[in-house]
């Protein structure tokens, strides 16, 4: 039982883990901090924030756990913050998708509380945003990505694993390095193809008719080009050596794919191709 949760960063994934936690009783009250006051309020509607506050100070006071749910670009101001003002018995998490920039934020500022510090990445949502986006059943069978320090205590681990597996969630545990290397192949690279491909088609002259006649395969590809910029752009710039190199790969198999299609080479395309959705098929399903 979570007495106080404190979230700083109330849109899709803080929003949802207070949902979760309030469906299943655990946890007491839930005290939410954010830029936009309007999205609190809304919070408070929707019972998703029992209260906010309109400082870190306040929000993080006597709190058990303190989620920070905000871009990878406003984490060290959040965590400095959040030092001079949380209990010296806090946990603090985060839901950031490249751990190495969260990490080196948080061992800058957190002082003694590192060792209270669990760095966690669940891989779930979607392109919505807002404490409206939330829902409670988001994490139910998804997985979420423990990376703990050498230092971080092993009851505050054990407390945030107990967390999310209340929410229905599945934990793993990883090195930090191997999180992002990993996350920019599943995650990071397919939304830059995504934002790069609808960005290219929307300079042609002719772009209002492409987007018109697109079917589903376009908008299921491109769907999540609808995602907060803000928060993409803190992603490229904290794992950008990760996403660079496998862009720079991907380049290299679209170009074997334009000579073989140049070449007029069908049998080539097929292997491809066959190889692709065979592979797809094995490790997710025909879905």
């Amino acid at each position: 039982m979570i007495d106080r949760l404190c979230i700083i960063g109330v849109g899709l994934i803080g929003s949802s883990l207070s949902l979760a936690l309030k469906q299943v009783g655990a946890v007491g009250e839930v005290v939410g901090y954010g830029r936009n006051r309007d999205n609190l309020v809304k919070g408070v509607e929707l019972g998703v924030l029992d209260r906010f506050e309109s400082s870190i100070a306040a929000a993080v006071k006597d709190a058990d756990v303190i989620v920070v749910a905000v871009p990878l670009g406003a984490m060290q101001q959040v965590f400095a913050e959040i030092a001079g003002a949380a209990s010296s018995e806090a946990i603090i998490t985060d839901v950031g998708s490249s751990k190495g920039s969260v990490v080196r934020a948080a061992m800058a500022e957190l002082g003694d509380a590192i060792k209270r510090f669990v760095p966690g990445h669940p891989i779930a949502g979607n392109e919505k945003s807002g404490v409206e986006a939330g829902f409670a059943t988001l994490y139910q069978g998804r997985r979420v990505i423990l990376t703990p320090l050498p230092q971080t205590e092993v009851t505050a681990s054990a407390r945030i694993d107990a967390m999310w597996r209340e929410c229905g969630a599945d934990i793993e545990y990883l090195e930090i390095e191997h999180h992002d290397k990993v996350l920019a192949a599943t995650s990071h690279l397919p939304h830059m193809l995504a934002y790069a491909l609808v960005h290219y088609l929307s300079n042609l002259n002719e772009h209002e008719e492409i987007f018109r006649y697109a079917a589903g395969g376009f908008r299921d590809f491109t769907r999540i080009a609808s995602s907060d910029p803000v928060m993409w752009r803190d992603v490229c710039i904290a794992n950008g050596d990760a996403v660079v190199e496998l862009i720079e790969q991907y380049q290299g198999e679209l170009d074997r794919v334009a000579a073989a299609i140049r070449a007029g080479d069908a049998d080539g395309l097929l292997a491809l191709f066959g190889r692709a959705k065979a592979e797809r098929d094995s490790l997710i399903g025909n879905c």
